[in-house]
C-alpha cells in the first residue's frame, strides 16, 4: 500500500513563497514574472507595482508603466471575473478559459435585467462602438440603451465586458496616474484575435507551478472555474500527489522545486488582494484565520506584511498632499521580536523610498483597534 507523503504547513509555506518570488527577489524580466505568476490581481490599479517591487530585484515602476502604454501588458477581467494585469500574449490566450466565469457573474448579477436582450447582437453593436473609441462601461450602456430602450443601461454596460474580451486602456493602470476606466476590445487594442479554446488544462499546470502544491478546491477558488476534479483526474498521470496535515490531496507539477522548509523568509510588504493569499481555498499556509480576520473588513482587504513567511500585520503609508513627507504605519497582530522589528524597519524604509521618493520619511508602530 502506497502512502501519500504529507507536507507540513511550513513546507507548504516555503514552497509557495519560493514560487511566488518572495523568498528572494528574482532577477527576471517584468513580463516573464507576470506570466510566471499567471497575472497579478489589479482591481486596485497600483497593486501590481507593489507586488512586483516585493518580488523583483531592481524593479522600475516606470518600466511596467511604459510597457502597459506600449500594449505589451494589459488589464482585463480573467480569474474570478476580476481585473488582472497580464501580458498581451496571456490576454489573448487566457480570456476564453475564463469565459464561463464571466458569464456566471453576469447571470448572477444582471440576468433578470437583461431578459430579452440578444447578447450576440449586443456583442456586435458593442464591438462597433469600441472601434470608434474606448469608452467607460457607463458610456457603452448609455449608447446601447438606444437600441434596447427600457433595459437598465448599467446591465447593458456590464454585459459588454462578458460578451467581448475588453481591456482597460491607459492612463488607467499607469504608475501614479489616474483616469477614467475606459475599455476597448482586445482585438482592437492588440491587433490580434483572442484564442477560443476554453480548455483549462494548460492554465492549471501553470497555476500549480506558481501556487502549488494545491488541491482541487484551491484551484477552483483561484480561477473561479467549477468542476475541476475531472480535469485534475485527466492530468493526474503527469502530476505528483501530496497531502497536507489534514489529509487533503494536493497536486503539483513534477519538476517544481521542493524548497527546504528551513529556508529563511525575509520581511515582505504586499498589497491588498495579493496573489499569495488569494490563490488557495485553504490559506493557512500563509495567513492564519485570526490574521485573515484582522486584515479584512467586509469585502475590503488591507495591505499586509509578512515576517518568517506568514502574515503578521497590516501597513499603510500616510503622506501629505504634495508627498513632501510620508509615514509608514505598521500595525502588528502580535509582538514581533527585536530582530523582526529591525528587519521590517529596513524593508519599510525601502518601501517608502519606492512609493514616495524624495519625501521626508518616518516609520510608526501602531496598535490595532
Amino acid at each position: 500500500m502506497t502512502t501519500t507523503p504529507v507536507l507540513s504547513r511550513r513546507e507548504l509555506n516555503r514552497r509557495l513563497l519560493d514560487r511566488q518570488l518572495l523568498l528572494a527577489r528574482a532577477r527576471t524580466d517584468v513580463a516573464a514574472a507576470v506570466e510566471h505568476l499567471v497575472g497579478l490581481q489589479a482591481q486596485v490599479p497600483g497593486n501590481p507595482y507593489t507586488a512586483l517591487w516585493s518580488r523583483l530585484a531592481g524593479f522600475d515602476p516606470d518600466d511596467l508603466s511604459r510597457r502597459m502604454a506600449e500594449r505589451e501588458l494589459v488589464r482585463i477581467s480573467l480569474q474570478r471575473s476580476t481585473i488582472h494585469t497580464v501580458t498581451a500574449r496571456d490576454c489573448l490566450a487566457l480570456r476564453a478559459v475564463f469565459q464561463d466565469v464571466q458569464e456566471r457573474m453576469l447571470r448572477s448579477n444582471y440576468g433578470a435585467r437583461l431578459a430579452g436582450v440578444d447578447l450576440a447582437k449586443l456583442a456586435a453593436r458593442a464591438s462597433a462602438l469600441a472601434e470608434e473609441e474606448p469608452r467607460t462601461f457607463h458610456a457603452f450602456g448609455t449608447a446601447l440603451a438606444e437600441e434596447w430602450p427600457g433595459v437598465d443601461p448599467q446591465a447593458l454596460g456590464m454585459a459588454v465586458r462578458v460578451v467581448l474580451p475588453m481591456v482597460q486602456v491607459p492612463p488607467r493602470g499607469l504608475w501614479q496616474r489616474g483616469g477614467a476606466t475606459r475599455h476597448t476590445t482586445a482585438r482592437s487594442w492588440l491587433g490580434a484575435e483572442p484564442a477560443t479554446d476554453p480548455a483549462p488544462d494548460a492554465v492549471l499546470l501553470r497555476y500549480l507551478a506558481a501556487f502549488g502544491p494545491a488541491s482541487v478546491k484551491d484551484a477552483q477558488l483561484w480561477s473561479g472555474l467549477t468542476r475541476l476534479r475531472e480535469v485534475f483526474e485527466r492530468l493526474r498521470p503527469g502530476l505528483t500527489v501530496w497531502a497536507d496535515e489534514h489529509g487533503t490531496e494536493l497536486f503539483d507539477v513534477p519538476d517544481a522545486p521542493r524548497t527546504d522548509p528551513d529556508t529563511p523568509a525575509p520581511a515582505r510588504f504586499l498589497p491588498e488582494y495579493d496573489n499569495v493569499f488569494i490563490g488557495h481555498h485553504d490559506r493557512t499556509r500563509v495567513i492564519s484565520a485570526e490574521a485573515k480576520r484582522r486584515s479584512w473588513a467586509a469585502n475590503r482587504a488591507f495591505p499586509v506584511f509578512l515576517t518568517d513567511g506568514f502574515v503578521r500585520g497590516v501597513w499603510r503609508i500616510d503622506a501629505d498632499r504634495r508627498h513632501t513627507a510620508a509615514t509608514l504605519v505598521l500595525t502588528p497582530f502580535d509582538r514581533p521580536s527585536r530582530a523582526e522589528r529591525d528587519e521590517l524597519a529596513e524593508e519599510g524604509a525601502r518601501l517608502l523610498a519606492f512609493h514616495t521618493p524624495g519625501a521626508a520619511h518616518e516609520l510608526r508602530w501602531e496598535e490595532q483597534d
